[in-house]
């Protein structure tokens, strides 16, 4: 009769296997919210990305279609008929004839004020108002339109040594070194479009003849007044 016994086992037997432990859902979820997050500053960098793209096209069509130029500013005229410095007081008088020109095709400009400041050896000795609310204007395309501003009075003007020294010497030429800051409040129109103030600065470096008998100086408006204009 055959032998029915099994085979013994060899070792100890520990039943069978444990599956390994499950991980912790918690980490699947920190993981999708990392991903949205990414997912959300991707979009939100195009988008903004998307955006200065269509800025940058925007002004350059802009640009493109309006062409827009800075005015330009001249002083046709001066006359000087005083300039005393005596006892630390600085007397004047002088006229300034400007001409303000816009050489825009398709923008014209408001003047709502113009300041003229009037200084000599670096101090400011004057200031008018060339333009006033009052009598401000629009400057159509491509036109040029006429200013005035009439300096007169006196001064407390503080020279040291070397600005009298050169005081002495332009009043032996009979001509002042003397520039002219211009302060602008103005608007921009484009068809019915106006846009909101700006304040550019013109400043004028001149040298001014003194009107008398016997001066042989003369003004030379071509080469000597066209002024420098600032945006900013």
């Amino acid at each position: 009769m055959a032998d029915n016994k099994q085979p013994q086992l060899n070792g100890a037997y520990y039943g069978p296997a444990i599956p390994p432990a499950e991980q912790p859902r918690h980490r699947h979820r920190n993981h999708r919210s990392r991903s949205c997050f990414c997912c959300l500053f991707s979009f939100f960098w195009k988008l903004l990305i998307s955006l200065l793209v269509l800025a940058g096209l925007a002004i350059l069509i802009f640009y493109l279609i309006v062409q827009p130029r800075a005015f330009k500013f001249y002083v046709t005229e001066s006359k000087l008929t005083q300039f005393d410095y005596t006892n630390n007081t600085l007397h004047y008088n002088m006229l300034l004839n400007l001409t303000a020109r816009n050489p825009n095709k398709k923008l014209s400009i408001y003047y709502d004020k113009v300041e003229a400041r009037a200084f000599y050896q670096g101090s400011r000795f004057a200031n008018v108002d060339v333009i006033t609310h009052m009598n401000s204007f629009r400057q159509y395309k491509k036109s040029s339109n006429p200013m005035s501003g009439v300096f007169s009075g006196q001064h407390l003007l503080m020279l040291d040594n070397d600005q009298v020294s050169e005081y002495k010497k332009d009043k032996s030429d009979e001509v002042y070194d003397i520039y002219v800051k211009l302060y602008f409040r103005i608007r921009f129109r484009l068809g019915d479009l106006i846009s909101g103030d700006y304040k550019p600065k013109v400043k004028c470096d001149l040298k001014v003849p003194l009107s008398s008998k016997n001066t042989t100086a003369t003004f030379t408006p071509l080469l000597l007044t066209k002024c420098d204009v600032d945006f900013y």
